[in-house]
């Protein structure tokens, strides 16, 4: 069997273990599996000794977003459902066959624009590919599209009896705060296993960087009221920043809150090592030394 073959089968076989997760509620491991299959094709797609057709390619593209569209639909569910499970199983046979697909693809979407796809838990791998690129003299020319300045979003309207939180981000000790290129705050409420109960939101980059702190003071409005956040539920934040040389954002760090530490006032909570853990499985520290998230918490009840 060729190369090309070899290649179809496996992306076969991972688009349907994506669909069957899907299927089953596990939502999870669907957008995992959506996501790095998405990464894959984009890689063939931007690779210049591919087997492809210019055609096929356009057609991979076009798969690599509706995979996207269906993992942004599984992460937010406040959102009406963008992309459903059944429209991306009419994608099974184009998979399949798409050295020989010729008909018109069945859903009015561009390609993935040229950048990284970033898989959960596949930063690593893609910094140690990008070093090895880099030292083949092989690193890719193509601009890092500029980020859009912030997706805060405002505060819910208050009902009677239920409270509503408003975190402050302060500022984030790190030791090469200095360093840091643009850098943001990705915030995010998940439950137990992972899964995003409400929008996430980015913040605009930081203020200032002084000494080992990079300053946000920026107001985040916690979108659901807690009183309706189930147990177990976390709010994550991502530190995030750009990388020239490797053209990508990254995530440098993670820190997060559980619901017994939600309170008024000043709180300042651990940072761990990346890549994010949303499950709270397998935690890391990301130093001995005392550098932590400064945040400030203000609590909103409607009597």
């Amino acid at each position: 069997m060729s190369d090309v073959n070899k290649t179809i089968q496996k992306w076969h076989a991972s688009f349907k273990k994506g669909t069957d997760f899907d299927s089953w509620g596990q939502l999870v491991e669907a957008i995992d599996e959506y996501q790095i299959l998405a990464r894959q094709m984009q890689k063939e797609v931007q690779s210049a000794s591919s087997d492809f057709t210019e055609e096929q390619k356009k057609t991979l593209g076009k798969i690599a977003t509706c995979l996207e569209m269906r993992s942004a639909s599984l992460q937010c569910t406040q959102t009406k459902e963008e992309f459903k499970l059944e429209d991306l199983k009419k994608l099974e046979t184009i998979i399949k066959n798409i050295l020989t697909y010729n008909k018109e693809f069945p859903f009015e979407v561009q390609p993935v624009p040229l950048r990284k796809i970033l898989a959960p838990g596949e930063e690593e791998n893609l910094e140690l590919e990008e070093e090895e690129d880099a030292a083949a003299g092989a690193g890719s020319t193509e601009a890092f599209p500029p980020r859009a300045p912030g997706t805060l979003l405002p505060r819910l309207p208050s009902e009677p009896g239920m409270t509503l939180l408003t975190i402050k981000i302060e500022k984030i000790g790190l030791k090469d705060a200095g360093q840091c290129i643009d850098p943001y705050m990705t915030i995010s409420v998940k439950d137990v296993n992972g899964v995003d109960l409400n929008p996430v939101q980015d913040t605009p980059v930081a203020t200032r960087k002084e000494d080992t702190y990079v300053h946000f003071s920026v107001d985040i409005e916690i979108q659901r009221h807690l009183e309706k956040l189930p147990k177990g539920a976390a709010i994550f934040f991502e530190f995030k920043h750009y990388k020239p040389k490797k053209k990508f954002t990254s995530t440098k760090c993670f820190a997060f809150m559980e619901m017994d530490e939600i309170k008024p006032g000043p709180i300042v909570i651990e940072l761990y090592k990346k890549p994010t853990d949303f499950k709270r499985k397998k935690l890391q520290l990301l130093t001995k030394k005392p550098l932590y998230l400064h945040l400030h918490q203000t609590l909103h009840k409607d009597s």
